[in-house]
């Protein structure tokens, strides 16, 4: 049995805030009809958007490569040599990098590999989802996220991996459409490829809401899906040896903007209840990300950036408390 070392989460552990954008091949414009994903990637306004990161005051940013659509925004031969029209000319998850690197802000990226009930059948079918064996779909998978981790290296700092309840029955939710056959995919395998390139990136894979299931120990920190801000962390780590982090939407529960018929959803709490579970968080050494409205062109929902700016300066005020030592988990949960 392969010995899996948790990567050093410290850097994590001293994040505040993150921001979160689901910028995908649904997004939409703010008003008008949406162009094509490559005219989309081409015409990004990454000033505009890395503008907005700043103001937030966040310490990093989860960026989605994919979600229903397998549609990157950059170059992958290995995506393309499943299936053609799925990339970008444009090396735009690239340019965040290095953007983000140079102004001293961590890059996490959120990675879905769209095999989710019939969101895009075209993919599941290239990728090798209903084949048998599944051996062509765990190679793929593998393969699109190895090639990502080497070309980046150290600019993409950890993945957020979703959907695995569509590729394994185990955990607390089963959305699989497709018959495994005892196929047991190979989650340490993709693990390994997420690392390459850089051996201390962080690895998580989400469970679902508020669950803390692990479909394998070889994962560094905790998903942390989240729809409200009932329960702050207790402590730096879950009972389970993860890192705490917490996602959840600050405006539009639906995390994508696909639908521009309306208005912008506005913030959903207030600053008082964010401060409140934020600094509850930084107690403990346990760092929240919110997921603001992205809109195709890369513009941010300004409403949702200025509130996290406001609890930004807010913190500053609180900053004794990043004094305290972070909390250590018991000996019998760490890594071994």
């Amino acid at each position: 049995m392969t010995i899996y070392q948790r990567a050093n989460t410290d850097w994590m552990a001293a994040c505040t805030l993150g921001i979160g954008a689901h910028w995908t091949a649904q997004t939409v414009p703010r008003h008008g009809a949406a162009c094509g994903f490559a005219d989309a990637v081409a015409r990004f306004r990454l000033k505009e958007f890395l503008a907005a990161v700043e103001m937030s005051g966040t310490d990093y940013v989860i960026f989605t490569a994919t979600h229903a659509l397998h549609m990157l925004p950059c170059p992958h031969p290995v995506v393309d040599s499943i299936m053609t029209g799925r990339t970008a000319e444009r090396d735009l998850l690239g340019e965040i990098g290095h953007a983000l690197a140079a102004l001293g802000k961590k890059l996490i990226v959120y990675y879905n590999h769209s095999c989710n009930q019939g969101d895009d059948p075209a993919w599941e079918q290239a990728v090798g989802y209903h084949d048998q064996p599944k051996d062509r779909l765990a190679e793929n998978l593998c393969a699109i996220v190895r090639w990502l981790s080497e070309r980046y290296g150290d600019l993409i700092q950890a993945w957020w991996f979703d959907s695995p309840y569509s590729l394994d029955t185990r955990g607390p939710h089963n959305s699989v459409t497709t018959d495994l056959h005892g196929f047991q995919f190979p989650w340490s395998d993709l693990t390994i490829a997420a690392k390459a390139g850089y051996a201390n990136r962080l690895v998580t894979y989400n469970a679902g809401v508020a669950q803390t299931f692990l479909y394998t120990a070889h994962q560094d920190y905790w998903a942390g899906e989240l729809t409200d801000l009932n329960t702050p962390p207790t402590a730096r780590y879950l009972k389970n040896g993860l890192q705490w982090h917490g996602w959840t939407c600050l405006d539009d529960p639906q995390w994508v903007y696909r639908d521009n018929s309306r208005e912008p959803h506005p913030p959903l709490y207030s600053d008082d209840d964010i401060l409140a579970f934020v600094s509850a968080c930084r107690r403990h050494h346990a760092p929240m990300s919110f997921n603001v409205i992205s809109f195709q062109d890369g513009s941010l929902a300004e409403a949702s950036v200025h509130q996290l700016s406001r609890i930004s300066e807010a913190l500053k005020d609180r900053a004794v408390e990043l004094d305290m030592p972070p909390n250590v988990p018991p000996q019998s949960l760490l890594p071994r």
